[in-house]
């Protein structure tokens, strides 16, 4: 009976052990936002944080944090009076209101040197959105046409888009990421099929009829595209970078690499 009792509240002991192991840690922020997750890391002036179920990391600043309250129950103090105002603007998105948000920019499209029109370029973020909206998870893809709306209502357009860092569209738009695509298409050489009709006549003797024959040829333009696909969060670090160079010549070739680099992503889900 006594080894019973005895193997019992060992058995006790590990569950509470393992339950205290799965317990979170909580960040309370200095404008008195509360991240749930795990502190992987705490380095000189940010601290390393993943929200729970997930394995992406976040570089936190320190600055930024009142305490840390760990899954073990210990509480590290980092500053300890808060900002003047706890309340957060209305206007001023955090964290936790771009969690899990995504936003695609109109694709930069490059046929023969020259930049294509507007409308091709949002062609191609459509087709990016319709897409990942298949395979988006956890994830809310905004829909291009409330991106576009809000880039215009900021002053943001093709010709001066570069001069906003991808943190600065990121908050902007209230998201935490952004998907930034550039696509070339050049003419390469082209496909010509020829093609030969006639009727032939029976022989009389050593003598050969005429032969009448028609020649009929078609030409195809041939093209090399290459798609760079990126991906950068709020804090403005690439999470994604890739670029492929599609294995079909065809002008609608685009549409596969798109699809290749999209599933390769880390905001896919089968």
């Amino acid at each position: 009976m006594k080894k019973i009792f005895a193997s019992i509240t060992l058995l006790l002991a590990v569950l509470i052990s393992f339950a205290q192991s799965l317990k979170n840690d909580v960040i309370l922020k200095l404008n008195g936002e509360e991240l749930t997750g795990k502190v992987v890391k705490i380095n000189d002036g940010d601290v390393e944080f993943a929200y729970a179920g997930e394995t992406l990391v976040y570089n936190i600043k320190k600055a930024e944090i009142m305490k840390i309250t760990f899954g073990s129950g210990r509480i590290q103090v980092f500053n300890n009076q808060p900002q003047a105002s706890a309340e957060k603007p209305q206007n001023s998105p955090g964290l936790e209101d771009h969690h899990n948000k995504v936003a695609i920019l109109p694709f930069t499209f490059v046929r023969d040197g020259q930049p294509a029109d507007d409308a091709i370029s949002e062609q191609v973020q459509n087709e990016c959105f319709s897409y990942m909206s298949k395979h988006a998870g956890v994830f809310t893809i905004l829909n291009p046409r409330t991106t576009n709306a809000m880039l215009i209502k900021a002053g943001i357009n093709r010709q001066n888009i570069k001069g906003y860092t991808m943190d600065d569209l990121c908050n902007m738009l209230g998201v935490e990421y952004v998907v930034d695509g550039v696509v070339n298409m050049n003419k390469t050489t082209q496909t010509t099929y020829q093609s030969v009709s006639g009727t032939a006549k029976s022989k009389d003797d050593d003598k050969d009829r005429k032969v009448n024959a028609y020649s009929y040829g078609t030409a195809t333009q041939n093209f090399q595209t290459k798609l760079s696909l990126a991906i950068y969060n709020d804090k403005g670090t690439s999470v994604y970078d890739q670029d492929r160079t599609s294995f079909w010549n065809t002008q609608d070739a685009y549409k596969n690499t798109l699809e290749y680099l999209l599933k390769r992503s880390p905001l896919y889900t089968k």
